[in-house]
C-alpha cells in the first residue's frame, strides 16, 4: 500500500452500536462509513503530497465489545487496521485480547483519570501483553497526564506507544505541554499523531505551525504520523483543506521524510 495513509478515523453506525457520547447537537452524522470517508477524500490531488488516500486506521469511537468485533470484523479495502478501546474496568482483557489477531493495537482513553494514571487499573498487565503481542498502545489523556504517559513508556521499552492528538487536541500549546510532550518523545519507543489539532479558531494557522514545530522539534518528523480525527474534523474543514492545512503546518520535508510522515511511520508501528 502506498500513498496517504490516514492514521485516526472514526467509523459508526447507530442502528448497530451504541456511543453513549452521541449527542445530536454535536453536528455528527448517526452513520460514518468507509464509503463516505472515501467521497469526503475524493478530492485530494494525486500529483502532490500526500496524494490520493490509499488506507485509514480506524479507532474504536465508544468502548463496547459488541462495537470493538463490528470494527475489527469489517473486510474492505480502505481499512487499513483497527484500534480497539481499552477498559481499566474490564477483568477478562477483551481489548487486549484482539491484537495481534483481528486489531493492531490498544487505545487508552482515560483523560479523566488522575493525573498520575495510577487509577487506571491493569495499564502496566495491558502494554506489557500487546507489546508481546507486537501491537501498538495508544494513549487518549489530556496535556497533564504526558508525564505519567511518558513514565508508562520508559518502564514498557518493548512495547510501541502512540500518543493521539499530540496530548493536546484544541487545548492551548503552553509550556507544561511542551514539557509533557517532551517527556513522551524522550523514549524512543514512542510516537505521536498529528492529528486533531486542526481548529476553527486559528484561520491563519499560527497555532497549527507552533504545534506542529514543536512536535517536529521534539520527536523528529519520523515518529509523526498524519491522522485526520475524520469525522470530528469535519465539522473544523473539508478532508482536502485539512489535510492542506496539515501540510502547510510542516517544516520543508524531504521525499523520505514526506513519505514517513504520510504514511509510512503508520504502516511501521501498525505492521502493516
Amino acid at each position: 500500500m502506498t500513498g496517504l495513509l490516514d492514521a485516526h478515523i472514526h467509523l459508526w453506525e447507530l442502528d448497530r452500536i451504541e456511543l453513549p457520547w452521541f449527542r445530536p447537537e454535536l453536528g455528527l452524522p448517526e452513520a460514518v462509513r468507509l464509503g463516505d470517508l472515501a467521497a469526503a477524500a475524493s478530492a485530494l490531488a494525486s500529483a502532490t503530497d500526500p496524494g490520493p488516500l490509499a488506507g485509514a486506521i480506524a479507532v474504536q469511537a465508544g468502548g463496547s465489545r459488541a462495537e470493538a468485533l463490528w470494527l475489527t470484523g469489517m473486510r474492505e479495502t480502505l481499512l487499513a487496521g483497527a484500534v480497539v478501546q481499552f477498559d481499566p474496568e474490564d477483568a477478562e482483557g477483551w481489548a487486549v485480547s484482539l491484537v495481534g489477531s483481528a486489531a493492531r493495537g490498544i487505545r487508552v482513553a482515560v483523560p479523566g483519570r488522575r493525573a498520575d494514571l495510577a487509577d487506571v487499573a491493569g495499564l502496566d498487565e495491558a502494554c506489557a501483553r500487546v507489546g508481546a503481542a507486537d501491537g501498538v498502545v495508544e494513549f487518549l489523556v489530556r496535556a497533564e497526564q504526558l508525564e505519567a504517559v511518558a513514565v508508562v513508556a520508559a518502564r514498557h521499552p518493548r512495547t510501541r506507544f502512540v500518543l493521539c492528538h499530540l496530548g493536546l487536541g484544541a487545548g492551548d500549546p503552553d509550556a507544561a505541554w511542551e514539557r509533557g510532550l517532551r517527556a513522551v518523545a524522550a523514549s524512543a519507543n514512542a510516537a505521536a499523531k498529528v492529528s486533531g489539532i486542526v481548529t476553527a479558531g486559528d484561520p491563519d494557522g499560527t497555532r497549527l505551525r507552533k504545534i506542529v514545530d514543536t512536535a517536529v522539534d521534539a520527536f523528529g518528523i519520523h515518529r509523526l504520523l498524519f491522522g485526520s480525527d475524520w469525522p470530528m474534523s469535519a465539522r473544523v474543514a473539508p478532508y482536502p483543506e485539512l489535510v492542506g492545512r496539515v501540510a502547510a503546518a510542516l517544516p520543508p520535508l524531504s521525499g523520505g521524510e514526506a513519505a514517513a510522515f504520510w504514511g509510512g511511520t503508520a504502516r511501521e508501528l501498525y505492521r502493516l
